[in-house]
């Protein structure tokens, strides 16, 4: 569930204090949040391609296994806009487990199962869950032409 904090005002004049040290750490994460999610692209498309395509290396095992946690939890987390970070996240995590086991169980119930086709399964149903949260927040915004 997402908390709202309130905050009061620590002296009589009305403004709360300020930590300068705070704001230095707020600008250094900043500028690592895009070199880390582009990192985490590259694990995770390498972790793909070394399974489908079939490449020995010592980091497949990593890589491929990142990519079966990230891909369908950055996919489900479009859903789950409305939580704080660390729900959505703890959420995400456990979804990502679900779906994982759920394409592992039908495959193997259909006789099917390989890693290649585990893994692209894996990337076909992420796919559709992020194009689908995103078609229904395109949708919402779109304005309406009744007359």
């Amino acid at each position: 569930m997402q908390t709202i904090g309130t905050k009061s005002a620590s002296s009589g004049a009305g403004q709360p204090e300020r930590d300068t040290d705070r704001g230095s750490r707020v600008f250094a994460s900043a500028d690592l949040t895009p070199l880390l999610a582009g990192a985490a692209v590259a694990a995770g498309c390498a972790g793909a391609a070394f399974a489908l395509l079939d490449l020995t290396s010592p980091l497949r095992a990593p890589f491929v296994l990142f990519f079966l946690l990230a891909a369908p939890g950055f996919a489900l987390s479009h859903w789950l806009r409305g939580l704080d970070a660390w729900s959505r996240a703890v959420a995400c995590a456990g979804g990502a487990l679900v779906l994982d086991l759920f394409v592992a169980q039908a495959m193997l119930a259909l006789h099917m199962w390989s890693i290649r086709g585990g893994v692209a399964a894996i990337g076909g149903v992420s796919a559709l869950v992020f194009l689908s949260a995103l078609a229904r927040r395109l949708r919402h915004r779109a304005p309406s032409r009744r007359i």
